[in-house]
């Protein structure tokens, strides 16, 4: 049985920092790509960052670029998300997903076939 779960969010202020970890199992987690969506209320899902399974290159959204950083541990099967100067706008529900996208659209939610259950990131101004 494939399983992802996320932990680590929470409420933060503004400025604040968060490490989202998501320990998988139930499948060959350096053969996949792995990353995280995010889905605020009334928006669709947004990929905000990738780790590719070729040779573990990374991806972000520009919305996230320079303040968050995507990590894993292949002998831990985990993914972690290091969230730095977060925003307002960085409110929303947070999944991890694996699966094989084409990497020039790697944050294409359709292309990923595994999805942990999400965890909430509050972040107050």
């Amino acid at each position: 049985e494939v399983q992802l779960q996320a932990s680590g969010g929470g409420w933060v202020q503004a400025g604040g920092s968060l490490r989202l970890s998501c320990v998988t199992s139930g499948f060959t987690f350096d053969e996949y790509a792995v990353g995280w969506f995010r889905q605020a209320p009334g928006r669709q899902h947004e990929g905000i960052s990738c780790i590719s399974s070729a040779d573990r290159s990374t991806y972000y959204a520009d919305s996230v670029k320079g303040r968050f950083t995507i990590s894993s541990d292949n002998a831990k099967n985990s993914l972690y998300l290091q969230m730095d100067s977060l925003k307002p706008e960085d409110t929303a529900v947070y999944y991890c997903a694996a699966g094989r996208p084409v990497m020039s659209a790697w944050s294409t939610s359709g292309m990923y076939y595994y999805w942990g259950q999400g965890t909430q990131v509050t972040v107050s101004s």
